[in-house]
């Protein structure tokens, strides 16, 4: 016979089964205490200094005096985001920043992933390993040494690039003064520097590609290309696709140490960005609540363009990338 059931009983019932499950999550917690321990450091740690400063927000909203303090300073309401939409330099910048960031995607992006499929068909494992140390070597150098080494290398007067383009019987092209070439070396450098370190990502993904997929497109006739193109790209796309996501977030985020130690006035229409707009205005200036505005505002784009990538990756993920 099918058991009825009332709802005093299913009461009984749900009263019975959370104290259970209460004291089964208590055990878990104090057989696992050390796991918890370890893991509550770093949510601690972000708690502190990624949340807790997000509180100073608000001075967005207000004319912030630092004698005043946060709570006393003078409320405006939306002023200051209606004085950074007014303000042509603004859109400057922004536009500055959007560029730079999307050639660097557009020229940066693909080339960790051929590293990592060029890298994955070494067999020798000393040249694999001193190619992958000497890839990754400048993710780990300051932007203070690699502004230095840039602006060694594209000197007029001494640079190496410059001492051959004048042993081809051209004139010296100054790289870090000219509007035409500066956001190109914004580009070059950060690939330079990042394209090794990204590739870790990828040559990890190569890794939970199935290696019997390779022995049977070679036994069908499948050459490294075709192998590549239907195998390797496909085991990887996830990863690609995850990638671009948060690459897309941050197309108006801004590396402002690298332009801060490569631009100068000369550059200022091209090179300018967020980033050193907010250092001129914010710490220079002294106008934090505009820049806190300013921050918040692109942040919020930011947001967005995440939203968005991650709806259109996962439309074109059911379907299948490739």
């Amino acid at each position: 016979m099918a058991q009825i059931t009332t709802p005093y009983t299913a009461r009984s019932l749900d009263a019975e089964v959370i104290p259970k499950q209460k004291n089964r999550l208590w055990r878990r917690i104090v057989r696992n205490w050390d796991i918890y321990v370890l893991i509550s450091i770093p949510l601690l740690v972000l708690l502190i200094y990624s949340y807790v400063p997000m509180l100073g927000i608000i001075i967005a909203f207000k004319n912030y005096r630092v004698f005043d303090g946060i709570l006393d300073s003078k409320w405006v309401g939306m002023a200051h985001f209606r004085t950074l939409l007014s303000d042509p330099k603004f859109f400057s910048v922004l536009s500055n920043t959007l560029l730079i960031n999307l050639f660097k995607f557009l020229f940066q992006f693909p080339l960790p992933i051929i590293l990592a499929l060029l890298l994955n068909e070494v067999r020798k494992g000393f040249v694999k390993r001193l190619t992958q140390t000497l890839t990754y070597l400048p993710h780990f150098l300051s932007w203070v040494v690699i502004a230095g080494i840039f602006v060694d290398i594209l000197s007029p007067s001494t640079g190496v690039i410059n001492a051959v383009i004048k042993a081809a019987g051209f004139s010296p092209i100054p790289f870090l003064g000219d509007d035409s070439y500066f956001r190109s070396v914004l580009v070059a450098s950060t690939a330079w520097k990042e394209t090794g370190w990204s590739a870790i990502i990828y040559l990890a993904a190569l890794t939970s590609i199935d290696p019997d997929l390779y022995a049977a497109s070679s036994v069908d006739g499948a050459g490294k290309w075709r192998q590549t193109w239907h195998i390797t790209l496909p085991g990887i796309s996830s990863t690609i696709v995850f990638i671009i996501i948060l690459r897309v977030s941050s197309l108006l985020g801004s590396d402002t140490e690298q332009v801060l130690l490569l631009y100068n006035p000369l550059v200022y229409g091209v090179g300018d960005i967020i980033g050193t707009y907010v250092y001129r205005e914010g710490i220079q200036n002294g106008s934090y609540s505009y820049t806190t505005a300013v921050g918040l505002f692109i942040s919020s784009i930011g947001f967005t363009l995440m939203i968005i990538a991650n709806k259109v990756s996962r439309k074109y993920s059911d379907r299948g990338i490739w």
